[in-house]
């Protein structure tokens, strides 16, 4: 199993970026997908989820409205798009798989509930 992100950098406050996550080595389709991200010195927090279809997502209150979840069954591939960051958004942003149930119904936000993880992409918020 493969999690590779890319599409981090450094933007200003308000600025866009588009996190891109391609998956391999498993039936992509049939798990939840979701994102992290870690700051420096903080734990781990769960930022957005996606269902194995796609018709459900789920995002932590201080991003709502900001950042959008989407994933590409055919293409192996889930995106974060995130809108209006801030210098709060900064972080190493972690795309994982939760692969223990397939179409599971529901999704998950914390992290002991996902098994596989990339290696992250560094977004830095900064004027």
């Amino acid at each position: 199993v493969q999690l590779v992100e890319s599409g981090g950098g450094l933007v200003q406050p308000g600025g866009s970026l588009r996190l891109s996550c391609a998956a391999s080595g498993f039936h992509f389709s049939a798990y939840v997908m979701g994102w992290f991200r870690q700051a420096l010195g903080k734990e781990r927090e769960f930022v957005a989820a996606i269902s194995w279809g796609g018709g459900n997502t789920y995002y932590a209150d201080s991003v709502k409205g900001r950042f959008t979840i989407s994933r590409d069954n055919a293409k192996n591939t889930v995106i974060l798009e995130m809108n209006g960051l801030k210098p709060e958004d900064t972080a190493v942003y972690y795309c994982a798989a939760d692969s223990r149930v397939a179409f599971r119904p529901n999704i998950a936000t914390i992290d002991e509930e996902y098994d596989y993880w990339g290696q992250g992409t560094q977004v830095t918020v900064s004027s």
